[in-house]
């Protein structure tokens, strides 16, 4: 496709990435969430959607099937960002990469002991690299579903997740204990797509930057 193919994951990313797209003059002619297609139209006849799932988004980005998309920070830490131009952090999607553990843990005792922590994560080279820094021991397992659940079963110790207000994990009797990263949305672009189309992208990425809030 000539045109500008653009990834975007269903749920949170999509809806704040919509008035950064219009702001381009791109709005999906279909809402993902009611809509059974995957590919959808948009107010540009030279412009569309693919939905994906969030960690596939780079992938699509950086093999061509997109010419630009959105990934969250953490998707692009964990999974590698490598052959993607990153040129804005869209602020949107924002939460914050923790540790957390149920209450009442004594999790600074247990390090500080060399206990070795059974920790639940789908982020395992983020938690990896965060606890092999702190000179902490773990065993990582990873899940892919809820991660509050592992300690509440007696999987894990703690877990490694995305919190963003942190009710789920006050709902289940889990506290914040530790900040690794903070975490947005990023604007990630095909690098050859960025030379072969620049006329397309170029307003495109300008527009989108000059509604990112500042």
């Amino acid at each position: 496709m000539d045109g500008i193919t653009i990834a975007l994951s269903k749920g949170r990313i999509f809806e704040e990435t919509l008035p950064l797209l219009a702001a381009a003059g791109i709005v999906p002619l279909e809402n993902p969430e009611s809509s059974r297609k995957l590919i959808l139209p948009t107010s540009r006849s030279d412009a569309r959607v693919v939905v994906v799932r969030a960690t596939d988004a780079p992938t699509y980005v950086r093999y061509g099937a997109a010419d630009i998309g959105v990934a969250g920070r953490d998707v692009l830490i964990e999974n590698g960002g490598e052959g993607l131009y990153q040129p804005l952090d869209l602020k949107i999607a924002r939460c914050r990469m923790m540790v957390a553990v149920p209450a009442g843990f004594d999790y600074e005792h247990a390090v500080r002991q060399g206990a070795r922590l059974k920790v639940a994560t789908k982020y395992i080279n983020i938690a990896r690299e965060h606890f092999a820094a702190k000179g902490v021991h773990v065993d990582l397992i990873k899940l892919y579903g809820s991660m509050e659940l592992a300690p509440l079963a007696g999987l894990a110790d703690a877990i490694v997740d995305l919190v963003s207000t942190g009710g789920t994990l006050k709902a289940n009797d889990l506290v914040a204990i530790e900040h690794i990263v903070d975490i947005s949305a990023r604007l990630i672009v095909n690098q050859a797509a960025l030379k072969l189309k620049r006329e397309k992208l170029a307003p495109i990425m300008e527009a989108i930057a000059g509604a990112v809030e500042p």
